[in-house]
């Protein structure tokens, strides 16, 4: 698979939707993990990303205007003892569950479906990345868009060369309704060491208008310890 520059793709999307990257820095030396949240009603863009003893959550800017808080209040970011969960929605807390029982990533994700949001039914996009940098991804989407039919695919990546990783999104661009993703999830360059340089570099690469928040983890391969940044349109 072609590689892909990451900034170049998200300077050609003006809606993405919401985004996973999972790879390893150019050095070598960490894992990455990269999320970030799009939105073009107000609704969608009452959002901020707080921090959590385990992850972080998305929280309301401006609770007076939240009008339905059911798929963008959720933790996007949790850790358990088998490494860090990322995903775009409630399936986090279905997955945590599933392994802290000793069950998997697969077998959570095969109790979940795409999002209930007719006419769009926004794929659930779900990430596993594991301490020693191998990691997994799944998107759940409808059959071109007929909610009769739930397709599930999963992908397993031993641990990546360094500074690449591998990017899934909800939305190939803008429309109505949204069209899903479509193939394997992208094999892209992660362009820099530093996560606050990572972070910097994909918040000016995303729409200006359609962005909402970022967050981006570092975890060191040889000692477990992380680094994590966020950024906030509000």
């Amino acid at each position: 698979m072609e590689k892909k520059h990451l900034l170049d793709l998200l300077r050609g999307n003006p809606y993405p939707g919401r985004g996973i990257l999972l790879g390893k820095s150019p050095d070598g030396r960490h894992a990455a993990a990269l999320y970030f949240i799009m939105g073009r009603s107000e609704n969608s863009r009452n959002r901020i990303f707080v921090p959590t003893e385990d992850g972080i959550r998305t929280q309301a800017y401006d609770p007076a205007k939240v009008t339905d808080p059911s798929l963008i209040l959720y933790h996007p970011v949790r850790k358990v003892r088998q490494g860090l969960i990322v995903t775009n929605g409630d399936q986090t807390d279905t997955i945590r569950d599933y392994l802290l029982a000793g069950q998997t990533f697969a077998g959570a994700l095969k109790t979940r479906t795409f999002e209930p949001d007719k006419p769009h039914y926004t794929p659930r996009i779900s990430g596993l990345l594991s301490p020693d940098g191998s990691f997994q991804l799944s998107i759940l989407k409808s059959t071109a868009g007929d909610p009769a039919c739930c397709c599930r695919y999963f992908y397993h990546y031993d641990a990546p060369l360094p500074g690449e990783g591998r990017f899934l999104h909800t939305y190939l661009g803008g429309g109505d309704p949204l069209p899903s993703f479509q193939g394997e999830p992208v094999r892209v360059t992660l362009p820099a060491d530093e996560p606050e340089t990572l972070a910097d570099q994909v918040w000016e690469a995303l729409n200006a208008d359609n962005k909402v928040s970022l967050f981006v983890r570092f975890v060191d391969l040889t000692d477990g310890s992380c680094r994590d940044v966020i950024r906030n349109r509000y």
